[in-house]
């Protein structure tokens, strides 16, 4: 298989995110949550995957006519934003005005973010919450706290996507990689499980998804108090 057909490929695969994307929206209409965050699961675990395949084959060079970055932020913006946000807003963990001010929030924030050309640090890592609503909402649905925690929650968040704060790449950010990627891959783990099982309040995966989600939200912060030594 030739380098070129190799690169198209890796675009092909990266483009079956949108489908996924399409399929989790049609669950969440229905309220399918738990069929909805299964296809998002499965959009993540692209999401992931072709990055590095995109890094090895080189599609910026063998395959150039297609915007690979482009492809991933409409994919990302559809399965980490949109429908999300779409899911918290009609599931009744925000009702009323709480829901409304938490989608436009969610929404209008991160247009704004994927659009930042300084998102990314030098070490590969987010400049500010990477805008990672899937993971957020998939863990709100499973510990459904009060609505009044849920826009805490949201508010916080967006307010950290324009701060200076690092959010760990789990591929890309190279310092602790040997505890973010196995983190990372236990993330989507967990949340898979919790799909599967409806969000049943005696999973542990509910406990899985606890601590994973807070590694991944504070270990950029925690390299940023303790520099790594060179």
């Amino acid at each position: 298989m030739s380098p070129r057909v190799k690169a198209l490929a890796v675009h092909l695969f990266t483009a079956t995110g949108a489908v996924f994307a399409m399929l989790a929206m049609l669950a969440a209409i229905e309220a399918q949550w738990d069929l909805m965050f299964l296809w998002l699961v499965v959009a993540f675990v692209v999401d992931g995957i072709d990055g590095p395949l995109a890094r090895k084959y080189h599609v910026k060079v063998n395959a150039p006519e297609f915007d690979g970055v482009l492809l991933d932020l409409i994919i990302d913006y559809l399965t980490y934003v949109f429908i999300p946000a779409f899911a918290l807003f009609k599931s009744g963990l925000m009702d009323g005005w709480s829901g409304w001010v938490m989608i436009i929030v969610i929404t209008f924030t991160s247009a704004l973010y994927f659009a930042d050309t300084r998102m990314k640090t030098k070490d590969n890592s987010f400049s500010g919450f990477p805008g990672c609503w899937n993971m957020v909402v998939l863990v709100l649905f499973a510990l459904e706290p009060d609505w009044i925690v849920c826009l805490a929650v949201v508010t916080v968040l967006a307010v950290t996507m324009f701060v200076p704060l690092k959010f760990v790449h789990p591929v890309r950010t190279e310092r602790w990689r040997w505890l973010t990627l196995p983190m990372a891959l236990g993330w989507t783990g967990f949340a898979g499980w919790a799909a599967w099982v409806d969000f049943h309040p005696e999973s542990w995966a509910h406990w899985g998804l606890v601590v994973t989600s807070l590694y991944l939200l504070v270990a950029g912060a925690v390299q940023q108090l303790w520099p790594e030594r060179r």
